[in-house]
């Protein structure tokens, strides 16, 4: 970051504090101004931590991004480093207080006319994709859906893996000659799939997981009501289905509830039962055919101009560093105001993570009901976690805490600024539907996959994935696009990594530039003229949530 010409060594994200943050590597003994304050650093602080700014007795409370982050375990100095060792995580208790909350929207003049080019379907809602999906109602089919999967891609041109057959094809080759195998390269670019055979179908998708029998009957309820919400997506055209018959999850079940979520759902919905067909495959010979009719018709839609409100944007951290709160997150959430301006959804989640920031949350509220559903989620998630002797205390990684997320509360205050500051329309329970446009909370775990899914659940037809340590996550009917916090990582993994807010670090860019720049980005990946990385590498995971403890 710049001030007047002159790179910044260090950032304080709220007047409050009294930590700052290191933008590069400081040395011991190095004398730092900030806001005509020196400080002689007691240690090494390596860039993305903090170090304290002033001396802090046993048990003295320390504040970033404003909140109660954490309290001191033993007297810290004045310029020294923090650890794990000398804070533990602290929040502040909240409560529903009746505050009266003003936002002031970002001016959205520049974006107010713009469209993006998705599938409209029958329903009224806008997709940024055009998917075919593979659904499972139990694990059994799970081997079925494998094969498919290997037949339909490989075949219409949705497979990901051709180069990597011809790397082992020539790794054998080279073993029969007796040649070395060092010499044998692969091309890592990501294909393209330029010979895809349905020009306007944009995937074939599968569903597998490892539920639908066997656990209790509420989770098979629960993942009824999830694979459901994914039939009713509106980036999916068609929906086979494949059951084998004597599992809890009984196909009457997943069609009760998409037609509850849905009573309009008129999209072709293929179900296949192994315990009524002939053989196994008869079953993927059947599946395989009449789904190869549905490519044929929902090859015929087309992308039709759409208004930027009716796109939905989930926001996401993963992989997360000590610049994401300073950085990417931040510049999502711009991004994610300015959406809410113009009409749209955004879906923040990830519960564990709103750990410490509750109050802010629950002051933008936009009534006691909202507000009361939403402290009524967290409590009895962090009390089930606690039950069995975790809590979300215990949420941040060992990566995170190495590249310097200390505690819940900061990971936390950092990983909010992803929503922006919007008022908080809804609260969303675990695969209910968003139906207000505005800033949601969903409940779901903090973890990558288990997230994203339920965001998918949700409606999101964009996910903001940021990351500072990199990660390869993705999902089946949900474009997701990587939002990198440093230009280090962006270059690194420049294979998986779509954005670089790293400008904003190096003072190139604000992060309201960088928001704008992110929503420009989503409205050519909601129009299809950009492709993410984790959509051109098939990175399609999907773990439902069993309502168990998951942080």
């Amino acid at each position: 970051m710049l001030e007047n010409g002159v790179k910044r060594l260090v950032v304080k994200m709220h007047p409050e504090d009294n930590v700052l943050v290191a933008l590069t590597d400081l040395a011991k003994g190095e004398s730092v101004t900030f806001d005509k304050e020196t400080y002689i650093l007691q240690d090494t602080i390596k860039a993305k931590h903090k170090f304290y700014t002033t001396d802090l007795k046993e048990g003295a409370e320390v504040t970033m991004y404003g909140v109660l982050v954490g309290k001191v375990q033993n007297d810290v100095a004045k310029g020294s480093l923090m650890t794990t060792d000398n804070l533990k995580h602290a929040a502040e208790p909240y409560q529903y207080r009746h505050v009266d909350f003003e936002w002031k929207a970002p001016d959205v003049s520049k974006f107010k006319d713009r469209t993006f080019r998705g599938y409209k379907r029958n329903d009224g809602r806008v997709g940024t994709a055009n998917y075919w999906l593979f659904v499972p109602t139990v694990f059994c089919e799970n081997r079925n859906l494998d094969v498919i999967r290997e037949a339909l891609h490989n075949e219409l041109g949705y497979s990901v893996s051709d180069k990597y057959t011809q790397y082992t094809h020539n790794l054998l080759e080279a073993f029969k000659k007796g040649e070395s195998l060092d010499s044998i390269d692969v091309q890592l670019a990501p294909d393209q799939n330029t010979n895809k055979i349905f020009k306007n179908v944009d995937g074939i998708k599968f569903l597998n997981h490892q539920g639908g029998c066997g656990g209790t009957r509420q989770d098979s309820a629960t993942l009824s009501a999830l694979l459901a919400s994914y039939a009713n997506h509106p980036n999916v055209a068609g929906i086979t289905v494949l059951s084998l018959g004597c599992q809890h999850l009984q196909v009457q079940d997943f069609t009760n509830d998409v037609k509850k979520q849905n009573p309009s759902f008129d999209k072709p919905l293929y179900i296949f039962e192994q315990q009524q067909s002939k053989s196994e495959e008869q079953l993927i010979a059947d599946a395989i055919k009449k789904t190869f009719e549905g490519l044929i018709e929902i090859n015929k839609l087309e992308r039709v101009a759409a208004p930027l409100s009716e796109l939905c944007l989930g926001v996401k951290c993963g992989g997360s560093d000590g610049f994401s709160g300073v950085s990417a997150n931040p510049a999502v959430g711009y991004t994610s105001d300015l959406l809410v301006a113009l009409g749209g959804k955004v879906l923040l989640a990830e519960f564990p993570e709103l750990c410490g920031v509750e109050q802010n949350l629950i002051d933008r509220c936009t009534s006691e009901t909202v507000a009361k559903k939403f402290i009524d989620l967290m409590q009895s998630y962090d009390a089930l976690a606690h039950k069995v002797g975790s809590g979300f205390h215990m949420n941040p990684s060992p990566g995170n805490i190495k590249d310097g997320l200390i505690t819940d509360a900061i990971k936390s205050a950092g990983a909010a600024k992803k929503g922006g500051t919007a008022p908080v329309v809804d609260v969303l329970d675990y695969t209910e539907p968003v139906t207000k446009a505005g800033l949601s909370l969903v409940c779901t775990p903090g973890n990558d996959v288990e997230a994203t899914t339920g965001k998918a659940a949700a409606g999101a037809t964009l996910i903001l994935f940021t990351t500072g340590l990199g990660t390869p996550t993705g999902n089946p009917v949900c474009p997701v696009i990587k939002v990198a916090t440093n230009s280090i990582l962006a270059k690194k993994m420049s294979d998986i990594i779509d954005i670089d807010c790293g400008p904003i670090i190096s003072g190139e860019k604000t992060i309201e530039e960088m928001g704008e720049d992110i929503l420009e980005y989503c409205i050519k990946a909601a129009s299809g003229e950009i492709i993410p990385k984790a959509v051109l590498l098939n990175q399609d995971d999907f773990i439902p949530w069993k309502r168990g403890v998951s942080l």
